[in-house]
């Protein structure tokens, strides 16, 4: 199967999602929950970074998101620690959840096998078992959803979720066409370019799941930064004339007006040092739906580029190299 053919399936995976979650039967302790770790990286992790940014304005309780292989100090009890592995196989994933379990963290999983799954049934935790066998970036609809539903059975939100689902799954389906020709004309302006990707802080996980689509489908380097704290640092860094780079900003219906006026201003700084610069709005009724439509389009965007640069989106022989050399030492 190509990559191409797994993006297309993106609106009937958050299908999928949902009934996978409404069926799951977590019996999670959510009395005294302190705070929430979720553990994951790469394809298997951005989706809690999301959900993150999704939940947090809302939720009473602390959100941290975990990319490596400790456990936080302060982690407990009263912590609830998400595992997050599509493989269930990431060693640093496995080895927090080791952890976790030894510290009397109350822990919960979403996987599709591997030791994850085992130490789940070994320990009678709760788990959602989602479909294996798929490259786990393209599998970013299944975590994410039941990263929703996980929040739902502790207790932690209120939101209409689900329905708010149903609708982003419709959205897409409608504006297909219409999100493949922009995808399209995005690949072209970055085709030959250096992507400089900027938005909002309170997207930045959208943000970095587009270069990390960028980088692992359309083997091409980048870098990403959020305003504000971008006009305090990175700003600076505009001072020598680069017409290699391509500034892609993602813009949201809920951006806040104070961080927009800083951008028009960033706007005419970039400007000055290269002529490539491109908006993309994200649609949808629902802070989610922008957020879903975004991955869409940017993961769309990555195998035009692929294309574009003729290269094989589904190729990661990098990394499988790196786990190799892992496993022998």
């Amino acid at each position: 199967m190509k990559m191409h053919d797994l993006v297309a399936a993106f609106p009937q995976q958050l299908q999928k999602a949902l009934t996978i979650a409404q069926q799951a039967n977590l019996n999670i302790n959510s009395n005294g929950i302190q705070h929430v770790l979720i553990s994951g990286l790469g394809g298997s992790g951005i989706g809690g970074s999301i959900v993150k940014e999704l939940l947090e304005p809302t939720c009473s309780t602390p959100i941290l998101i975990n990319k490596d292989y400790f456990l936080p100090g302060w982690c407990n009890h009263n912590s609830l620690v998400i595992i997050c592995s599509y493989s269930g196989n990431t060693e640093e994933t496995v080895a927090v959840m080791e952890a976790a379990l030894k510290k009397g963290c109350r822990v919960v999983a979403v996987t599709s096998g591997g030791q994850v799954e085992a130490l789940a049934k070994a320990h009678s935790l709760p788990h959602v078992i989602i479909p294996g066998g798929m490259p786990p970036r393209s599998c970013i609809g299944y975590s994410l959803v039941q990263l929703l539903g996980i929040f739902q059975a502790a207790g932690l939100t209120n939101s209409n979720w689900q329905q708010e689902l149903v609708d982003a799954q419709a959205l897409l389906v409608q504006q297909q066409d219409a999100i493949q020709k922009e995808a399209q004309a995005l690949a072209d302006f970055l085709f030959g370019r250096m992507p400089v990707i900027y938005s909002l802080g309170s997207t930045e996980a959208i943000s970095v799941r587009f270069r990390q689509q960028v980088n692992e489908n359309s083997k091409v380097l980048g870098w990403h930064h959020v305003l504000p704290e971008m006009n305090h640092n990175e700003l600076v860094g505009w001072a020598q004339k680069n017409d290699n780079l391509a500034v892609v900003v993602w813009r949201y219906a809920h951006d806040y007006e104070r961080t927009l006026h800083r951008l028009r201003i960033s706007k005419e700084v970039f400007a000055q040092y290269t002529p490539h610069y491109r908006e993309v709005e994200a649609k949808g009724a629902s802070v989610l739906a922008q957020a879903l439509y975004a991955v869409h389009l940017g993961d769309w965007c990555s195998c035009f580029l692929a294309d574009l640069r003729g290269v094989d989106a589904m190729d990661i022989s990098i990394i499988n190299h790196l786990k190799d050399s892992l496993s022998k030492v």
